[in-house]
């Protein structure tokens, strides 16, 4: 069968056999959703976006903080069960749990989501223990399961999931059902097994390790990548970041400079690398020296800009690990047809900075538990 190749073909394309890929695609946000039906001022009021997940000193054995993001976009579809039960998740680097909702579910956010139905699956097991999400704006809470749950089309048993009796009222407009978290076991809500623990113990993957690209524009195109990388997704070389902390995928910034000027993080600070996260998020007086640097207003709890600005606007500079990351204004500017042009940086309460999409679409992400590091190269 492979007598035409020739033996640097023939490992590469066993490479290639050896990687796993969700496609993810690319859809309204809930922002967008709701702006369509002139409903974002009056949700933005009732459900204002706190990433209080990213206080640690709030995470405790029982709960696991989570944000409420309107902008998230990606999803990918995984299956849980026997016979398969499919379901729409975000893949997120910025918790740890798996969880999705159930037929036991009655709130509004489940009425428009698939729901589990654990009767009709035969590798269905219930593991007797409760699990509490707790949101800015709400909680879910529910029970756990343990049933094979197949990603990218790797099958992994005996897997423990959530699933939700209740939910946050936001979670309505998510397009996503759930989430399947790929952040430490330290993270994780009652101590469950991340997916991605269960891959590496069961030998699933060749490599310890999964990435993440992001399309700008496209809808489809997007793709998480099991067991290694594809160089089809990137150009030169891969930068590896060491992590400063194995919770999250947590690394240090040395500065953000707008025109040579540092404006932010000056001294370096710790940042988080999450795709369940769009924006970039960072503590208030840091976010606010950015905007003006990059000649933005607050407006409507907005930094917006002139849309006919962008692209005389500077680039913002992340220095890390003694390398220069670029964001040039088109790609930390959304453009509304509601609300005009945004930039995508939002301030917190948190000194824990938040490397979101905007971030990722920019520079594909590798996360590595082999080498706990994070590897950053130029997205194609």
């Amino acid at each position: 069968l492979y007598s035409c190749y020739t033996p640097a073909t023939l490992l590469l394309f066993s490479y290639f056999v050896l990687l796993h890929r969700v496609p993810l695609i690319k859809g309204k946000s809930a922002r967008e959703s709701l702006e369509e039906q002139g409903l974002w001022d009056e949700y933005r009021g009732k459900f204002p976006f706190n990433p209080t997940r990213f206080d640690d000193q709030s995470l405790s054995v029982s709960s696991e903080q989570m944000t409420n993001d309107a902008d998230l976009a990606y999803f990918g579809v995984i299956s849980i069960g026997t016979p398969p039960q499919s379901f729409t998740v975000i893949f997120d680097t910025g918790s740890s749990n798996l969880w999705i909702p159930s037929i036991y579910c009655s709130s509004a956010a489940c009425a428009n989501h698939n729901k589990f139905n654990p009767g009709l699956s035969s590798t269905f097991k219930n593991a007797g223990k409760s699990l509490s999400i707790q949101y800015g704006t709400g909680s879910m809470t529910g029970f756990e399961g343990f049933d094979t749950v197949v990603v990218g089309g790797i099958p992994v048993k005996n897997q423990i999931f959530g699933l939700s009796q209740s939910e946050a009222p936001f979670m309505a407009h998510m397009k996503a059902d759930g989430i399947l978290g790929l952040a430490y076991p330290r993270l994780a809500a009652s101590q469950a097994t991340p997916v991605f623990d269960n891959m590496m113990t069961q030998h699933l993957v060749n490599k310890d390790m999964f990435s993440v690209y992001l399309t700008r524009n496209s809808e489809v195109g997007s793709m998480v990548t099991f067991g290694g990388v594809d160089p089809n997704h990137y150009y030169g070389q891969i930068a590896w970041i060491p992590l400063s902390s194995q919770m999250y995928w947590q690394i240090t910034v040395d500065s953000v400079t707008v025109n040579g000027q540092i404006v932010a993080c000056n001294g370096g600070c710790q940042a988080i690398v999450d795709t369940g996260t769009s924006n970039i998020v960072g503590p208030q007086a840091d976010i606010s020296s950015m905007a003006r640097a990059v000649g933005a207003y607050s407006a409507n709890g907005d930094n917006v800009v002139n849309c006919n600005s962008i692209n005389n606007m500077p680039a913002m500079v992340f220095h890390i690990h003694g390398q220069a990351f670029t964001l040039p204004a088109s790609t930390y500017v959304r453009q509304s047809t509601y609300y005009g042009c945004r930039t995508g940086l939002q301030s917190s309460n948190s000194d824990l900075w938040i490397l979101g999409d905007i971030f990722i679409r920019q520079y594909y992400s590798i996360f590595s538990r082999a080498q706990n590091m994070v590897g950053l190269a130029l997205a194609r």
